[in-house]
């Protein structure tokens, strides 16, 4: 593909730019460790990120040409640090944020080459110059583990059989449940960060026994008993290693609670043809201050964009909503969920609905 380079900065770009957040301040979470970054986008164009104490780490010139390509010029990475191409990751990042329309990022290939090696996936040039650059695609830079998912949490395994499971479903060896910080990731659109971390039953036991107390919570859910026996439940979960529970949180609130399972080993899995990696999950919105359409959907999709993060051969995250849950499907729909059919678990007539991967990070805006 040939790019002809007619230059002008991204602060006049217009239409194709999302509305700024908190005086067009993003947040970034590198995957390795480093504390959050800010992403600032200055006059001419300048994109530079900075850690907690002000400091600059990166910077690079945003710019789009006639077409609608945006291009990364002028890279400079902070040459002590180690995660190079995370910082690139979190440049290319804030400028999908602040660049709604665009699915491709352009790079030139001879600046930071390893980092830019470690992200782009196709190199183009131009005919006279025979100048490189290199192209980061939306849809797959969401799907590297450079960013949001807290790698020092837990790990992944590889792919090792086991005898310990249904008898008539033997999964994979499953790694353990994460411990500490799971994901991290800015919301744009509701100008705060959405974080994930497993439930502790010792300290989170009274505020998970308040929310699975509340009527439109116990209607679906049916766990309106008492601290003792919620606690009963949360041990029985510690000890299965097909599923564990977390708490999804909005700037550090807590709003929600979610159930993360392998779906071959679950109930679900005797219902449709399995895959040792396919997910699932169950979820609730147990803060009433968080109800409401545009959070509940950026929960549910930021429940799926871990999932497929945490393992790369998970290609499904698989769900059994009630079928007469219309709501709960509407969700489903808008995170690229759609349902494959209608089937009978003992407790409820269930629809059967399947995120595929691909589809997932093609459509679904992060």
């Amino acid at each position: 593909m040939t790019v002809q380079p007619a230059n002008r900065d991204f602060s006049a770009a217009g239409k194709t730019r999302a509305t700024p957040a908190r005086d067009d301040v993003s947040w970034h979470f590198p995957a390795g460790g480093r504390p959050p970054l800010a992403a600032r986008l200055a006059r001419g164009g300048i994109l530079s990120l900075n850690g907690t104490a002000g400091e600059t780490v990166a910077s690079a010139r945003l710019v789009q040409d006639e077409t609608g390509h945006a291009r990364l010029e002028t890279l400079n990475l902070d040459p002590s640090a180690a995660d190079g191409a995370a910082l690139l990751a979190a440049l290319a990042d804030a400028s999908f944020l602040r660049l709604s329309g665009v699915e491709r990022l352009l790079l030139p290939l001879s600046e930071e080459r390893a980092a830019v090696a470690a992200l782009a996936t196709e190199i183009t040039g131009e005919t006279d110059t025979q100048a490189q650059w290199a192209v980061i695609d939306r849809a797959m830079l969401r799907q590297l583990p450079l960013l949001w998912r807290r790698h020092r949490s837990h790990v992944t395994y590889p792919f090792l059989r086991t005898a310990i499971g249904p008898e008539d479903r033997l999964p994979p060896l499953r790694p353990p449940r994460p411990d500490g910080p799971m994901y991290e990731r800015w919301l744009p659109e509701l100008g705060l960060a959405v974080s994930l971390r497993p439930i502790d039953r010792r300290t989170d036991l009274p505020l998970f026994h308040h929310w699975m107390n509340q009527g439109r919570v116990a209607f679906f859910w049916e766990l309106a008993k008492s601290e003792e026996e919620l606690d009963a439940y949360l041990a029985a979960q510690e000890a299965d290693p097909h599923i564990f529970g977390v708490i999804a949180s909005f700037d550090g609130e807590p709003t929600g609670y979610f159930e993360f399972y392998w779906a071959k080993e679950d109930r679900l899995g005797p219902y449709y043809e399995h895959d040792d990696f396919d997910r699932g999950w169950h979820g609730l919105i147990g803060n009433p201050r968080h109800l409401g359409r545009l959070k509940t959907l950026a929960l549910f999709r930021s429940v799926t964009h871990y999932l497929f993060l945490d393992d790369p051969r998970t290609r499904r995250i698989m769900g059994e909503p009630r079928a007469s849950h219309q709501k709960m499907l509407s969700y489903a729909a808008d995170a690229a969920y759609v349902t494959l059919k209608e089937f009978d678990f003992p407790h409820k007539r269930a629809a059967l609905v399947c995120c595929e991967r691909d589809r997932f990070f093609r459509e679904v805006p992060l």
